[in-house]
């Protein structure tokens, strides 16, 4: 039986907040995500009781969370997102490229998220727009979306952004520009990091004159110097992976990108008395299992909950939302497709039954109809999870479901 996440920060997570303090920033968005993902599914956010009409079967039916940190609930947002995205992709190769940011700069990333994870996404998308934009590669107006991760396999901190862009540009006069070098060549890696990089160290130098950065842990001039020397001498890293053709590929691709959370259930193989184990890609390409001990997986979990409101997928170039609609119409009839269907939207219930294979309007055992008979409101507050072991935690949630009125 596979642990949930719920469980881990129920069962550890008491002992990380009497050791660690929170600044107020930080309470704000792990409250949220922590209380969400323990309520998540249990009679905390409320649901329905349903009885069959054949059979008389009764079960309760509790609501989800939709936190983007959730592991239960992004499966079915990121297909949602992949049949929202269909409309807007064109047909061209795409190209998968990513910007890493040096780990000299995670201390200053868990001091201030925010500004790190913006000047990431403003550095990254200016270098590209500079790029598309020179006749040299070539000379037009792109179409990317970047896509924030900041997570190892083992929930270290790593900070990226995933890039998906179209191999081609839209010129000022409509026609379509291909790649000068290749079809599928976009950009020189090496020259993509060197402008990424100068771009960064240029924003924060203007953050540290202007005192932006109060809580930078590197107070000392000095130490900020030094600093910013190691991060001149370093390699910053461009990779671009194998361009992809075809818009199936292209979608199911980047839904995997887009709603990947930190951890998933599925990696969680169990919970001892002090620690996590977890399941992690190996050196050679396999699966083994690494032990965590429970309060430093809860301490490297809390380190990937984003600022509260901040947007970890952006558009940029013909995908701009201020212009998106005519430019993505102009660079359709560049390329002579024809004008896309509407996207059909699925219930949930035509959802599960395309994906999982799951009816969930009949019953299981004799294919009758679910009729709601019971409702039960959402409780106000949800607290912070209390330290229960996950054996414990699964017997409570049964005992504690209501029964019908």
């Amino acid at each position: 039986m596979s642990v949930s996440l719920a469980e881990v920060l129920a069962h550890f997570g008491p002992r990380y907040l009497a050791a660690h303090g929170l600044s107020r920033a930080q309470a704000k968005a792990c409250r949220s995500a922590w209380r969400a993902i323990a309520a998540c599914r249990t009679p905390a956010l409320g649901g329905q009781q349903l009885a069959c009409d054949g059979c008389g079967a009764t079960q309760w039916r509790w609501h989800s969370c939709r936190n983007r940190h959730c592991p239960r609930c992004q499966k079915q947002a990121a297909d949602a997102w992949r049949r929202a995205r269909s409309a807007e992709l064109l047909e061209v190769p795409y190209a998968h490229l990513v910007f890493t940011l040096p780990h000299e700069l995670n201390a200053l990333a868990r001091a201030h998220p925010r500004w790190v994870y913006e000047t990431l996404f403003g550095c990254a998308a200016a270098t590209l727009n500079e790029f598309a934009a020179n006749p040299r590669w070539l000379g037009g107006r792109p179409s990317f979306t970047l896509v924030l991760h900041t997570w190892t396999q083992d929930l270290r901190l790593h900070i990226h952004a995933h890039v998906l862009m179209a191999c081609g540009a839209l010129a000022a006069d409509g026609r379509w520009i291909v790649p000068r070098r290749a079809e599928r060549f976009l950009f020189p890696v090496r020259a993509l990091s060197r402008v990424f990089a100068g771009k960064f160290r240029a924003a924060l130098r203007t953050a540290e004159h202007d005192g932006t950065l109060p809580q930078d842990p590197l107070a000392a001039v000095g130490e900020r110097q030094r600093r910013m020397q190691r991060l001149t001498e370093k390699d910053w890293i461009v990779y671009a992976k194998t361009p992809l053709a075809g818009p199936a590929a292209v979608l199911d691709y980047l839904a995997r990108y887009t709603h990947r959370t930190a951890i998933g259930h599925e990696r969680i193989v169990a919970v001892c008395d002090d620690a996590v184990r977890l399941r992690v890609r190996g050196d050679g390409g396999g699966k083994k299992t690494v032990r965590i001990d429970g309060a430093e997986f809860v301490g490297r979990f809390v380190q990937h909950v984003l600022p509260a409101g901040f947007k970890r997928i952006r558009h940029y170039g013909l995908l701009a939302p201020a212009h998106k609609t005519r430019c993505l119409a102009q660079a359709r009839a560049a390329l002579a497709m024809p004008a896309p269907n509407p996207i059909a939207q699925d219930s949930v219930a035509a959802f599960m039954r395309r994906v999982a294979g799951i009816d969930l309007e009949r019953c299981p055992h004799c294919q009758g109809r679910w009729r709601s008979i019971a409702l039960l409101a959402p409780q106000r507050t949800t607290p912070w999870p209390r330290p229960v072991s996950a054996q414990r935690s699964a017997a409570a949630q049964t005992a504690a479901q209501p029964q019908a009125p």
